[in-house]
């Protein structure tokens, strides 16, 4: 890889790491209302697939979605002023965490329900061969969200039409507190794309180099009109599932055991030191960045107010608020 890429590759990965860790303690500070699920230990996934995608493409993503649309390009500042319930967010202060949106990306939107975005994801595939835009959609899913009605439904459709949508599963061992073994009895996810006439793979989610290439494969694929495709991406969440998890239902030495042996930013840190592309003091000044670049974004969003009350239910309604109610 040219040292180029590898300080963009790497400076993505540490901003969403860092991000995360920014609203973790954001929230253990009571600054952040309502939840947030963390994707620490996800970073190769996110940031593997969105290099794989042009500009124009699109992207549905899940409760676990910030990684996804740094990678995708969405603004840092626009993040997080919407988690903190700023007019200034993204949603201006109203949707928060789980209801990041921006067109201008080809964001279309992060879904608290499981399974939720494989029909969004879908429709916009048809939509790409209807006006003939040849833009390819990549969907997020947890491992969990493969046992959901929409993801078969959805499958069978995007099938049988060739639409361009790619379900990247991202299997990180749990589905909120059930050990992915105990909810499937295969060993593989995308062997599931073989019932619908699908090309399923799985990989090593937290190569990033190989997350890439795969994913570049699979949208040349989807955007020549050979139809969709399922990757499994094998990856581990480092965070619990969501910030009030007390990981109960795994062993601390398990956790441990991945962010010492299969930490996706240590990994890819030593191949490059390895390969002679990012030396040591490089590898700290791309942290150390990143690290001021999130301190001063959020000293700016936390001086903006919050949505005024009279805007609250503004783009919420598709009507006047009291007609509904009478």
């Amino acid at each position: 890889m040219k040292q180029e890429k590898a300080i963009c590759c790497l400076t993505q990965m540490w901003r969403i790491r860092l991000f995360e860790k920014k609203l973790q303690n954001l929230y253990q500070e009571g600054k952040i209302h309502g939840t947030i699920h963390s994707c620490v230990g996800q970073e190769a996934v996110a940031v593997g697939v969105a290099n794989a995608l042009h500009a124009r493409d699109l992207m549905t993503s899940t409760h676990r979605n910030h990684g996804h649309f740094i990678a995708k390009g969405m603004s840092i500042y626009g993040m997080l002023a919407e988690i903190l319930g700023r007019k200034t967010g993204l949603n201006h202060g109203k949707g928060g965490s789980m209801h990041l949106f921006d067109m201008k990306i080809g964001a279309l939107g992060s879904n608290g329900i499981v399974g939720g975005g494989f029909p969004i994801a879908t429709g916009a595939a048809l939509a790409s061969v209807m006006q003939k835009t040849k833009k390819v959609v990549v969907c997020f899913a947890g491992d969990g969200a493969v046992n959901q009605g929409s993801f078969h439904e959805a499958a069978n459709i995007a099938s049988i039409w060739h639409l361009p949508v790619i379900f990247v599963v991202e299997n990180n061992r749990y589905a909120m507190s059930s050990d992915i073994e105990k909810m499937v009895n295969i060993d593989q996810l995308s062997k599931r794309a073989e019932s619908y006439g699908i090309k399923g793979i799985t990989i090593d989610g937290n190569d990033l180099e190989l997350v890439e290439e795969t994913l570049k494969d699979a949208v040349n694929w989807a955007r020549e009109g050979f139809g969709p495709m399922l990757i499994e991406a094998m990856t581990y969440r480092q965070a619990g599932h969501s910030k009030s998890d007390e990981e109960l239902y795994r062993h601390k030495e398990e956790c441990e055991r991945w962010k010492r042996e299969n930490d996706p930013l240590i990994r890819f840190e030593q191949k490059m030191i390895d390969e002679g592309c990012l030396s040591t003091e490089e590898i700290k000044c791309i942290q150390e960045e990143q690290v001021l670049e999130l301190e001063t974004v959020f000293a700016y969003v936390q001086k903006d107010d919050a949505p005024s009350l009279d805007k609250l239910c503004a783009n919420v309604y598709a009507g006047r608020v009291g007609e509904l109610f009478d």
